[in-house]
């Protein structure tokens, strides 16, 4: 099948979209539109990256429902969500050579990112803190993996409380449909892989 493709700056003009700013109850800070990111520049500029696929901006509300139930007072932050095909090509020359690659959609298979299904986020407290996680956004460590929780918190890597603040993370986007990954708490997944690349648009 031959993958549909769609341009960034056509993106606004796509029904398959939504913005971010149709969302209620979230907060925005896409960290690749400025320097607080691995790469230590904005990648997005001037581009407007503040775009999901249609089914994860409902798989979104449906989020931001949950924990209005459970933490009234939390806030869902979008850290990352429509991240186009040329961005992701900068990000993994950006590794070449390393072995932190493995952190990274090959841009020959494509990042969910690619196509609005795939998003970064966190929690915000009463505060508007980010809650703690144990390593902040982008940190390409073991202490990042989800798969690796149990052994980090034996060894005192990671804490109880910010163990419990990523399950409650998880539970909010498991709920909502979201697929997580073995090497970052942050990133989620709306759907099967193999069915987003099959059938969805990727954004370049």
């Amino acid at each position: 099948m031959t993958t549909r493709t769609l341009a960034s700056e056509q993106v606004p003009g796509c029904p398959e979209f939504r913005h971010l700013s149709t969302i209620g109850g979230i907060a925005v800070d896409l960290r690749y539109a400025s320097p607080a990111n691995f790469v230590g520049r904005d990648l997005y500029s001037p581009l407007d990256c503040a775009w999901l696929h249609r089914d994860a901006a409902a798989a979104i509300e449906r989020v931001v429902a949950w924990l209005a139930g459970v933490r009234p007072d939390h806030t869902l932050l979008i850290l990352d969500a429509l991240r186009p095909h040329r961005v992701q090509e900068q990000l993994w020359d950006a590794l070449a050579g390393t072995d932190l690659r493995m952190y990274l959609a090959d841009p020959i298979r494509g990042s969910i990112h690619s196509y609005g299904m795939a998003v970064d986020v966190t929690i915000l407290d009463s505060a508007g803190r980010e809650l703690d996680m144990g390593t902040g956004f982008d940190d390409l460590s073991e202490r990042s993996h989800p798969a690796l929780e149990a052994e980090m918190l034996a060894r005192g890597a990671l804490t109880a409380q910010q163990v419990t603040n990523r399950q409650l993370l998880r539970d909010a986007m498991f709920g909502a449909g979201f697929v997580g990954i073995n090497s970052e708490w942050w990133h989620f997944d709306c759907g099967d892989r193999v069915a987003v690349r099959a059938g969805f648009i990727r954004v370049l």
